[in-house]
């Protein structure tokens, strides 16, 4: 079990993809027990979390988190997983890659009701168990697009890409309610994708 002061939960196991709330297991409580979660881990002391207030959280019982993540520390892991998101967000080739990654980031938010990366924000300044979300970020978004990226200065590029993506996802729920909320992901894309290809192509 960990504790503020145990060692650093290891790499968790491969998952696929979290669904949205309209993709194929409706009405378990799944999407509501992840978006809990990441809002516990990002925000509180890993030692502070429980099973029970994220399920309270979530509005389901302990024991269905339980029976979806296991235990606290793989739920940990869930959470610490930018895999998935990386895959999907770098699923283009290069020359199309920066509106698929607008397009898709937005798509993502308006479907899950939560940023796929912006999480990893939170846990900056942080020293327990959350700085695990950084070291993750870096290996499996920043450094996974690195070395996909032509050129010289691809981890410097790389970690400006970063940066626009994670700006993006901190505007939109900087306004939830505004222009932003109105405007089709083509539209943003449109808009945004261009400074985001001028870093990929170098």
């Amino acid at each position: 079990m960990i504790s503020g002061q145990a060692t650093v939960p290891g790499p968790a196991p491969a998952p696929g993809p979290v669904p949205g709330p309209t993709a194929a297991d409706p009405g378990t409580g799944r999407d509501a027990i992840l978006r809990a979660a990441r809002r516990a881990f990002t925000q509180r002391p890993y030692a502070d979390v429980t099973i029970r207030g994220i399920a309270a959280d979530a509005g389901v019982s302990p024991s269905l988190v339980v029976k979806h993540f296991g235990r606290k520390e793989e739920l940990f892991n869930t959470v610490a997983d930018f895999g998935p998101a990386a895959a999907e967000l770098f699923d283009a080739p290069l020359d199309m890659l920066g509106r698929h990654m607008v397009v898709t980031l937005v798509r993502r938010r308006r479907e899950l009701q939560s940023d796929p990366l912006l999480r990893v924000v939170f846990s900056l300044g942080n020293r327990d168990e959350r700085s695990l979300l950084r070291d993750r970020f870096h290996e499996q978004v920043t450094d996974s697009l690195a070395a996909r990226l032509p050129g010289p200065e691809s981890t410097l590029r790389a970690e400006l890409i970063a940066g626009h993506l994670l700006g993006l996802g901190a505007t939109l729920s900087l306004h939830r309610e505004g222009a932003g909320a109105d405007a089709t992901p083509e539209h943003i894309a449109d808009l945004y994708a261009p400074a985001l290809q001028a870093l990929i192509t170098g």
